[in-house]
């Protein structure tokens, strides 16, 4: 009788651990593993072989994931011994079921052990068993949930049931993927804004990071962006044309364009930079090998993620692949300065130019004479009111006497400057607003 060896181990009964080396040889090159022979290889023979066969074979179905039944085989030899042959499997990593794929619950032939495997042996083994395909890839974190997902689903009139979840890409052998990872609730990635007073983009002004499903966060996004839309009113005559900084579309094609097509490979956030000329969004991951920025802006596109941008257009967000950045340009058409993209090996940007800003190559540029609101709200009103008893006031005093957040605070007194009603003096924490 052989020894115990990297393809050989021995058990004198059936115990429970007999699922990690059922995992382990799986996950490698296989071997075979005798219930009835002892560490010494002795024959113990078993104490009640149909007993121990059936919980053997029912086990290997039920606690071990994916199903690995098809590369086992049984065996047993005169009556005393079942030996169990594993084959290398297909679907690696295999592991325990209760204990999902992290190191706890995969295992690997080592010598004559069984030992856990690394995260990086891992990764590895869903890579050469999956593809290099990231949404494609088996995700290493199974406790998802979706309830993101499902509420935009049924926002949009479009089903979602777990018996649609293969058919979405979200489950490879029952098991979620990558792609289940960035529409469920525990998505890892996040999306940052920073809003900021200056040009170079340095001085911050404000800041939001919003995270969970890709859904949550392109709504949370759109929120908060349209804060930062401005609308700027112009007066000629007795005609009053109302005009946002930017498109409302062109954020949205941007914003998508951004969630949709980064490499998610990278752990990085989306940024989108915003200030006073312009709006910014930096996705990770480039251009496809073949592509270039030329591509791009006439129509071509290859999706990095075709499964993910197939779900959003199931949902109506995005018509067709190629058609989001031609959009922006057409909504920039009479605009005097046009959108820009920059492409580098492992980032994409795009840059939305504000179309009320006074930029310096405009010299015909129509004089904006007023700006939105034009008549003075109850919230404007009570900070006036305020000023004239007191003579001054902090943005801390301004957002406890109307309840409001940094950010309204700072629309809000923009307004109140720009139509000529308040003085900002200072900046930062000594900052101070006064009657004009």
């Amino acid at each position: 009788m052989q020894y115990e060896s990297e393809r050989i181990e021995y058990k004198s009964q059936m115990i429970e651990d007999l699922y990690r080396e059922v995992i382990a040889f799986a996950n490698t090159e296989g071997g075979v593993i005798y219930i009835g022979i002892d560490d010494q290889g002795n024959v113990t023979g078993i104490d009640n072989v149909d007993e121990t066969y059936n919980r053997i074979t029912n086990g290997i179905r039920d606690v071990i994931v994916p199903d690995v039944t098809m590369f086992v085989r049984y065996v047993l030899q005169d009556d005393k011994v079942i030996r169990i042959e594993v084959g290398q499997g297909l679907n690696k990593p295999y592991f325990l079921k209760n204990k999902g794929m992290k190191p706890s619950g995969v295992y690997v032939r080592q010598g004559a052990s069984s030992v856990q495997a690394s995260f990086e042996q891992i990764r590895k083994m869903i890579k050469d068993a999956d593809g290099d395909h990231f949404e494609n890839l088996r995700c290493l974190k199974q406790d998802l949930t979706f309830q993101a997902a499902q509420d935009a689903f049924l926002r949009y009139g479009v089903e979602f049931s777990e018996e649609k979840y293969r058919a979405l890409g979200i489950t490879n052998h029952d098991i979620f993927s990558n792609l289940a990872l960035l529409v469920s609730d525990q998505c890892l990635h996040t999306t940052k804004i920073a809003v900021f007073n200056d040009e170079s983009c340095t001085e911050f002004r404000d800041s939001r990071e919003f995270g969970g499903s890709l859904f949550k966060q392109f709504e949370d996004s759109i929120n908060y962006l349209d804060l930062c839309n401005k609308t700027v009113s112009t007066i000629k005559g007795m005609i009053r044309t109302d005009k946002k900084d930017y498109p409302d579309e062109a954020i949205r094609e941007a914003l998508l364009n951004a969630l949709v097509h980064r490499d998610y490979s990278f752990s990085g956030s989306v940024i989108i930079n915003v200030n006073d000329d312009k709006m910014e969004f930096i996705s990770l991951g480039g251009l496809l090998p073949g592509l270039t920025k030329e591509d791009i802006q006439i129509g071509i596109s290859q999706p990095r993620n075709k499964k993910l941008a197939d779900i959003f257009h199931r949902l109506h967000l995005i018509e067709s692949y190629g058609t989001g950045i031609r959009r922006i340009f057409k909504l920039y058409e009479h605009c005097p300065v046009q959108p820009s993209i920059e492409v580098t090996t492992n980032a994409f940007k795009i840059m939305l130019p504000n179309m009320n800003a006074k930029h310096d190559a405009i010299e015909d540029r129509e004089e904006v004479i007023n700006r939105i609101p034009l008549t003075i709200t109850p919230q404007m009103q009570k900070v006036l009111d305020y000023l004239v008893h007191h003579g001054q006031m902090s943005d801390e005093d301004l957002q406890d006497l109307l309840e409001i957040k940094r950010t309204r605070a700072y629309l809000l007194t923009k307004q109140m400057n720009e139509q000529g009603l308040i003085s900002i003096v200072g900046r930062g924490v000594n900052k101070r607003y006064k009657l004009k």
